[in-house]
């Protein structure tokens, strides 16, 4: 009796937990949609957000900020779980977007469009570079990739390679598409180097509504699937041979998660270019909270990566404003150290 008052208080404890993030992240979003130089207070937003704001705010909320924050909500949901999701798939805690050459892929494809089909720079201005075809550098980012996990899985499903063998060929295909990408700047004019380096700082504010629908969609679909597995991902912590034991197909799961996980991570960097360390910082945060119960790590990695692709946007514009600062580097910065205190601590308990 004892040990089930105990269980049920550590779920009510995730729970919370859960909600508590939830209501942290949605905190941190109206102060960043009230942060900025038009000067308007937490009041005015939330005035606005409820349709009785002024017409100047209405602007600034619905056309300029709100499409910004729903993009880093959305954006940061969905490098979250695709973390979350790849560690468990490949058993791995260092799985994650950039570590299986994801992210590199999509730099190579915007570098080709750029440098060899003239998607370039259209004019240089104050605010930053302007891409003359973003569609285009977009479309060749997804592509090229999802090159990188097509290779992957080809070589997964015909070589039967194991997940630390996965994981190693995505690092050598992360270099691989660094050193073609090298080499495309290396031959390129001034102005469309500066481009392509520009295009892979990351910018949450390049975005429309549109593009935010595109990842919502892709995203929302990537969690229900997730979630649907999340028993699946339990059964996989044990090793293998447990998860196959209880009826689990491994190799299907493996290959159909990896292929949701990749469709969900390129679409979002096509979009917004290269975010680092976000899938892989925020699922082992919560992890160090609530465990590793897939029931609640997918929700609760969601809602971290939704705060911390915030937080980091928010730093980014304010802490030398006007100037954005590259969300990218802003992420490494906070991600980088926060990673190596958790792994040395871990090493510590050892």
């Amino acid at each position: 009796m004892k040990k089930q008052g105990t269980y049920n208080g550590y779920i009510h404890f995730k729970k919370i937990f859960i909600l508590l993030l939830g209501a942290v992240t949605g905190l941190l979003a109206l102060l960043a949609i009230s942060a900025g130089s038009a000067d308007l207070s937490l009041k005015d937003v939330i005035m606005t957000l409820l349709g009785w704001g002024s017409k100047q705010s209405s602007i600034v909320v619905f056309n300029l900020r709100m499409p910004r924050i729903v993009t880093a909500i959305v954006a940061g949901i969905g490098l979250a779980t695709v973390g979350c999701a790849m560690q468990s798939i490949l058993r791995n805690p260092l799985a994650s977007a950039s570590t299986l050459g994801i992210a590199q892929g999509a730099a190579f494809g915007a570098s080709f469009a750029i440098i060899v089909l003239g998607a370039g720079m259209q004019n240089q201005t104050l605010d930053g570079i302007t891409i003359l075809n973003p569609y285009l550098v977009s479309i060749c980012a997804f592509v090229s990739a999802m090159m990188s996990t097509l290779i992957v899985l080809g070589l997964s499903h015909y070589n039967k390679v194991s997940p630390e063998a996965m994981v190693l060929s995505g690092v050598a295909l992360s270099t691989l598409f660094s050193g073609a990408t090298t080499l495309l700047q290396y031959f390129a004019e001034d102005v469309k180097v500066a481009a392509v380096v520009f295009w892979t700082f990351g910018d949450l504010g390049r975005t429309s509504w549109r593009e935010v629908l595109v990842m919502f969609i892709m995203v929302v679909v990537a969690l229900i699937y997730f979630i649907f597995n999340r028993w699946n991902y339990n059964a996989l912590q044990s090793g293998e041979e447990t998860a196959k034991g209880l009826g689990v197909n491994v190799d299907s799961m493996r290959i159909s998660g990896m292929l949701i996980c990749s469709l969900t991570a390129s679409t979002i960097v096509s979009f917004v270019g290269i975010i680092n360390f976000i899938g892989l910082i925020a699922p082992h945060l919560v992890r160090r909270c609530i465990g590793s119960d897939y029931r609640y790590l997918l929700p609760s990695s969601a809602l971290m990566g939704a705060l911390l692709l915030l937080l980091s946007d928010t730093v980014a514009r304010l802490v030398v404003s006007p100037i954005i600062l590259p969300i990218g580097a802003i992420t490494s910065f906070l991600g980088a150290p926060l990673f190596l205190y958790l792994l040395f601590k871990e090493v510590g308990k050892k």
